[in-house]
């Protein structure tokens, strides 16, 4: 299978190529930079989603898109929503009009913030959508501009609505030091003076290995049927506190972390996924996803650089 990768170059766009290689499909990068690395064996085709003259390059005899690229800061989203929305949705609309009429098989990377905050927990596939931030927001209408254009049965879409992605490739960490496990261990490697903690730290996350969305992307790629879109949760299952990632961290790098407390930040208390329905219907697994090797994994990628 020929497939389109954009956001090849980012931390779960990259793993996702690098996976689709090595099942020996045929992958196009889709990247705004010559420079920026990709996985050995992916064809890189400059351009930017918001520049739709240069997606039937990269989109020409494509059996498939996995949608990876646009902007993922629930806090900065709130102070650019426009720009968010510029990016996540406007990019989308780009690449839906290219695939439109193409009989393309589309997985697109949304989110769990598009629940909102929910008193129940874990979340399922059923729950309300009702993002409480423009990033959320922004990645729903994505969802929705996908579920309309499949009703009409001229591309089959899936959406993967991921939790929290950490862990890592070798030589491939996770740059995005706004998240937990990367500021953390920026902390121990002496790049950050220390870990600024919103609360208690009795927060609880739903960690899932990027090695593992990454297969969830391609199973979803082969599950794709045209004319229907359908939504999967991709969690662990596993319930950690940040209090308990700062501890495993601990463990794995060998020395404590430096942190300052400060007041509970807007956001859900606890974040949970049900994930029944991407284990039934698609096999899925999360193999990778103890919060030990996530851990590990994003500590060894820094540290073979």
């Amino acid at each position: 299978m020929k497939v389109l990768v954009t956001g090849a170059t980012g931390f779960v766009g990259y793993a996702v190529a690098a996976l689709l290689v090595e099942q020996g499909h045929k992958v196009v990068g889709l990247t705004r930079s010559g420079s920026s690395p990709l996985p050995e064996g992916v064809h890189r085709v400059l351009g930017d989603l918001t520049s739709p003259e240069t997606l039937p390059k990269a989109i020409t005899d494509a059996d498939g898109v996995c949608h990876l690229a646009g902007r993922t800061r629930v806090r900065e989203s709130r102070s650019d929503p426009l720009g968010y929305w510029r990016a996540n949705v406007g990019g989308t609309l780009a690449l839906l009009g290219a695939l439109a009429g193409t009989g393309t098989r589309l997985v697109l990377a949304s989110t769990c913030g598009v629940y909102g905050e929910r008193a129940a927990q874990p979340i399922g596939e059923t729950a309300a959508t009702q993002p409480s931030n423009p990033y959320g927001s922004s990645k729903l209408a994505a969802d929705q501009a996908a579920t309309d254009l499949a009703a009409t049965g001229v591309i089959g879409a899936i959406s993967l609505r991921a939790f929290n992605i950490a862990g890592a490739l070798p030589g491939h960490p996770d740059r995005d030091e706004t998240r937990l496990i990367p500021r953390l261990l920026a902390v121990q490697q002496n790049r950050a003076p220390e870990l600024l903690v919103n609360g208690d730290g009795s927060a609880i996350r739903d960690f899932v290995h990027v090695a593992d969305m990454a297969a969830a992307f391609v199973l979803a790629l082969d599950a794709c049927e045209p004319g229907t879109w359908r939504a999967y949760n991709v969690g662990s299952g596993r319930s950690s506190t940040v209090g308990e990632v700062i501890d495993t961290v601990e463990t794995v790098t060998g020395r404590p972390v430096a942190l300052r407390h400060a007041p509970a930040a807007p956001e859900p208390h606890t974040l949970l996924a049900d994930s029944c329905l991407i284990h039934a219907e698609l096999g899925w697994k999360p193999h990778r996803s103890s919060l030990d090797e996530i851990i590990t994994d994003a500590w060894m990628a820094l540290a073979v650089e």
